[in-house]
């Protein structure tokens, strides 16, 4: 059932790969989305629930309003973050269920395609995680406005000083927006 997803790029959860860390990378350890052999792998215990149950999306189970275990997921996922961000896990999963799958990857897609433009013009090697937050947190009318700002004063700027640009226009607009611009990781 694995190799018949769809939607390889969307967790069954509803997270968008599209812009984890992980996926967004050009080496051959690259992850091709939860739903692929090399996440099987894993300990991620939905994704074998949606396996067994042959489901591309939790929402879509005739259990999704009872199970346990997805519940739990959502709820952690208001709090805490792991290597992604789940702050926009709940919206997410909720356009999902109201548009649909294929309109959800239209939209991660533009999401994504800004994300690389974040990092094929200004990541200076250490902001890669940092523009993925963005693209997941912000709405694609801030980032397009943060990088045509960034794009019209970085002229003539070394790439570490393009990459702090685009970031003080990013936290200006969490600020003012009052995004949570960081990962929010459990503590012990």
């Amino acid at each position: 059932m694995i190799g018949k997803y769809k939607f390889p790029e969307v967790g069954v959860c509803g997270l968008s790969c599209r812009l984890c860390p992980g996926y967004v990378m050009k080496t051959k350890s690259r992850c091709r989305g939860c739903k692929t052999e090399w996440r099987l792998a894993g300990p991620c215990s939905l994704l074998h629930c949606a396996v067994k149950r042959k489901i591309e999306f939790c929402g879509n189970c005739e259990d999704s309003k009872t199970c346990e275990k997805w519940k739990r997921h959502r709820e952690m996922g208001k709090q805490f973050d792991s290597f992604k961000c789940y702050q926009k896990l709940e919206e997410d999963i909720g356009f999902i269920q109201k548009y649909g799958l294929d309109k959800f990857r239209e939209a991660q897609k533009i999401r994504e395609k800004l994300l690389w433009e974040m990092l094929d013009e200004f990541n200076e090697g250490r902001s890669k995680s940092y523009y993925c937050l963005a693209a997941t947190i912000f709405k694609t009318e801030e980032i397009e406005q943060a990088l045509a700002l960034a794009r019209e004063k970085s002229a003539g700027l070394d790439l570490k000083a393009k990459a702090k640009l685009l970031h003080s226009f990013l936290d200006g607009i969490a600020l003012k927006r009052n995004y949570c611009f960081k990962l929010r990781q459990k503590t012990n």
